[in-house]
């Protein structure tokens, strides 16, 4: 109990080590932002399970919304926390993906504003898409 058994572990350590590179991060140091040990960090780089309460300190050491490590594992990707500041004033040119950039903006108020976790927010967007969607504003 406690442990997190996620679908695909391999996805999550390739999307770990890839962001945790692309912060410049060095895996002891990661572990230490995170309030982790090194081999736990080195655990889900391998493809190792851990207990639950580790994957959502990784979310936050990589500048994630809680419950990205369980939505990339189940297929889907994270949501980052910095993205909270880019929603203001935003203008969607002509030709882009519309329900896309309104998820978009979405996902990064809901973080700056919410306790939700990232398949929460997910959800949320969604259901505002459709619902634009049905009154023809998108």
């Amino acid at each position: 109990m406690g442990v997190m058994p996620p679908r695909d572990l391999t996805r999550l350590a390739q999307a770990v080590k890839a962001r945790r590179l692309q912060l410049g991060l060095a895996r002891t140091k990661a572990a230490s932002e995170a309030g982790i040990a090194k081999d736990t960090w080195k655990r889900v780089e391998e493809a190792n399970p851990v207990r639950a309460l580790n994957y959502a300190k990784i979310d936050h050491a990589l500048g994630w919304a809680t419950g990205s490590c369980d939505a990339i594992a189940e297929g889907g990707r994270p949501v980052r926390a910095s993205d909270s500041d880019a929603a203001p004033n935003v203008v969607i040119a002509d030709g882009v993906d519309r329900a896309q950039a309104v998820r978009q903006v979405v996902e990064s108020a809901s973080i700056g504003v919410t306790d939700l976790d990232a398949p929460q927010i997910r959800a949320l967007s969604a259901r505002i898409v459709e619902d634009l969607e049905a009154k023809g504003i998108i």
